[in-house]
């Protein structure tokens, strides 16, 4: 049996994969934490994935390993390769104003000019999330250690260096959608803009990560955890979580995790001048259009919190409570938000009475205030083109009994529940397997084609009309914190 091994490096852990190359079948598995914050010690990954593999039993007999990895944080290095400062982490928004900055002067003052200009540039128009920004922000915050920058890389990028050993910067590789996260790549011509990156950091010469091919090589590892394996490219973790999930037209993915992303594999590039819908690539050659939001799965530890409950009860308030809660309504940013883009906003609750203020409608308002941020990604997603058969909701607040019944009467379509897995691990094994074959195409694992829970949306009329007045009513919430931003 020849053994494959996929990464995933998030916000909070380091999960690894070891699977039969070809088959599929999930042969052992480990994790490690990662430090809380918004920023991190590159070597703090290193210590987890060192961790994980230890924890998964050893990567001696694994053949190819590949990394996926959170998007966007800013991996800053001296000509010497060393790390010169923690990188930032795409949750970070202290580059909220440098994402303004840099879109009006794109647009030489306008900002509806620069956001369009930035939309058709490289697919998506900046906010605090993404690397550039960030940039800018070091450039501003910290003009002494953005003189020393002699290369940019990503979380995967540098995980994959440090596994191959590597020490020139010129080694330093990344794939389509990662690049694509940047700001400084367009996922339509494959090419960085180094006009971009400069007005970025203010200047361009320094060294970025060659852009692979998808199933490409990036080398064979030379570290203490594995010598001789195929590197494959790697990607960033929503890429990652499409290819191992096997996304087909018509499906959207929803992940709630430590964000929510809303996801679908498309054959053309998107440009949405709202900045709303992020035109990202691929693990495989195709384009991922993208709505993510800063809150996701911790709506439902504040859920928790604030009832004095644990995640079971907090499910069986929910479901007791009727769809609308009564009128009440979670406008869930309590960490600010990125879809729409308002980093400074907090949560709120909106619509209490003295007949409905219990604990059961509240418990149905935050959960269905999580699921109704995601519908409007969802929304902006169909905007860009793409008609939604059936939403794959994943991620671990998809293990909530209460998001899985009431995601269909917000969302308003299908909704498959893959069973539990480490899809964005997954997504990079079957890039190994596929980087050590060399074949044309990833390799089809029936694995990972589990069919899951299907549950069915509501397409009467009095169930499109419940969808319809849960969303209105989330609507006219949403618009009283839009109108004091």
């Amino acid at each position: 049996m020849t053994l494959v091994a996929g990464v995933d490096s998030s916000t909070q852990s380091c999960k690894i994969v070891i699977r039969d190359a070809a088959t599929g079948a999930l042969v052992r598995e480990g994790r490690a934490s990662h430090p809380a914050g918004t920023t991190v010690d590159p070597d703090a990954w290193w210590d987890a994935l060192v961790a994980a593999a230890a924890d998964a039993g050893g990567l001696d007999d694994v053949a190819a390993i590949a990394v996926g990895g959170q998007q966007h944080g800013m991996v800053v290095l001296d000509a010497d390769g060393r790390v010169i400062r923690d990188a930032m982490l795409w949750n970070d928004t202290s580059s909220a104003p440098d994402a303004a900055d840099l879109v009006r002067e794109l647009g030489d003052g306008d900002t509806a000019r620069g956001a369009a200009a930035w939309a058709e540039a490289v697919g998506a128009v900046p906010v605090a999330s993404f690397t550039g920004t960030k940039l800018r922000w070091l450039a501003r915050v910290e003009p002494e250690n953005a003189a020393r920058v002699a290369a940019v890389c990503l979380p995967h990028d540098w995980l994959t260096w440090r596994l191959r050993g590597a020490r020139s910067l010129e080694d330093l590789t990344t794939d389509r959608s990662d690049a694509s996260g940047t700001c400084y790549w367009s996922p339509t011509t494959g090419e960085y803009r180094h006009d971009l990156l400069a007005l970025a950091l203010g200047r361009d010469d320094v060294v970025l990560p060659r852009v692979l091919s998808p199933g490409a090589s990036a080398g064979t590892t030379d570290c203490e955890l594995t010598r001789g394996a195929v590197v494959g490219v790697g990607a960033g973790d929503n890429a990652g979580a499409a290819l191992g999930l096997g996304l087909r037209a018509g499906d959207v993915s929803v992940s709630i995790g430590t964000s929510g992303v809303v996801a679908a594999v498309t054959d053309t590039p998107a440009a949405d001048a709202s900045g709303l819908v992020a035109g990202f690539a691929d693990a495989t050659g195709r384009f991922l259009p993208l709505v993510a939001t800063l809150n996701a799965s911790r709506i439902l530890d504040s859920a928790c919190s604030v009832l004095g409950v644990d995640y079971d009860r907090l499910a069986e308030l929910a479901l007791a409570a009727p769809a609308g809660a009564d009128g009440v309504v979670l406008v869930p940013y309590f960490e600010g938000e990125r879809t729409p883009n308002l980093p400074d906003a907090s949560a709120s609750l909106h619509g209490l009475t003295l007949a409905n203020a219990n604990p059961g409608n509240i418990a149905r308002a935050f959960v269905e205030g999580l699921l109704g941020a995601l519908a409007d990604g969802l929304d902006q997603i169909v905007r860009q083109g793409t008609t939604p058969e059936r939403v794959v909701l994943v991620g671990g607040g998809a293990q909530s009994p209460a998001v899985r019944a009431i995601a269909p009467v917000v969302l308003g379509v299908d909704v498959l529940v893959p069973p539990a897995g480490e899809y964005v691990a997954d997504g990079a094994a079957r890039q190994a397997a596929w980087a050590l074959s060399g074949a044309d195409d990833a390799p089809v694992w029936e694995a990972l084609s589990g069919a899951g829970e299907l549950l069915r949306a509501d397409t009467s009329a009095e169930g499109r009309a419940t969808t319809s007045r849960v969303r209105a009513r989330y609507a006219e919430a949403r618009a009283h914190v839009l109108d004091r931003a």
